[in-house]
């Protein structure tokens, strides 16, 4: 599905700017202590609120769900600490390798313009 260039031309730099920040925040969330992750998903809440880009929107809403979905695998395998430590390491792992891949993935797609 190709995005219209010319509704995209239209955004200034500053708005390509603040989706780069918040997918480098969604990146880095991990080293935080997911501190970063909240602060970009308020942003990306009030930034989709007054959006009319549908490439943006569609950006925002990748970054909601990979965020929300990530927090419901982390609150799911939680009990997996209590066996050993082990366990709960790797499945947070995984979950962190997924996240991760979201967040690189849709940054790299929306550098080249393209829906997540």
């Amino acid at each position: 599905m190709e995005t219209n260039l010319a509704e995209f031309d239209s955004k200034t730099s500053g708005d390509r700017t603040v989706m780069q920040l918040l997918y480098g925040l969604h990146t880095l969330a991990w080293f935080s202590g997911g501190v970063f992750a909240v602060i970009a998903l308020i942003v990306n809440y009030i930034r989709r609120s007054t959006e009319s880009d549908a490439l943006y929107i569609d950006h925002h809403n990748y970054m909601i769900r990979t965020f929300w979905w990530t927090l419901l695998w982390l609150v799911v395998l939680s009990p997996l600490w209590l066996l050993l430590f082990l366990p709960g390491a790797i499945a947070y792992g995984v979950v962190w390798l997924w996240y991760l891949y979201r967040c690189i993935k849709g940054w790299v797609r929306f550098n080249q313009h393209q829906p997540s």
